[in-house]
């Protein structure tokens, strides 16, 4: 698989941040939910899955550049 760098909220560029793949995929880069209480309120959690946090603006930003206009 192959990432391209989609966009990020951090000043650096690092993490939070997203990523396509080669497959039409998205790949999300961000900090691990560790919290109990919000990892309990996870739902059907894969072996291999894991849940990251990343700012609600990140997804808003990516999609305005990355989806069709629909207007």
């Amino acid at each position: 698989m192959r990432l391209r760098f989609l966009g990020s909220t951090s000043e650096a560029g690092a993490c939070p941040s997203l990523y396509e793949t080669d497959r039409g995929t998205i790949v999300v880069q961000g900090l691990e939910v560790v919290d109990r209480e919000a990892r309990a309120d996870l739902r059907h959690v894969l072996d291999g899955e894991n849940a990251v946090e990343v700012p609600r603006e990140l997804l808003v930003e990516i999609a305005r550049r990355v989806l069709p206009d629909h207007d």
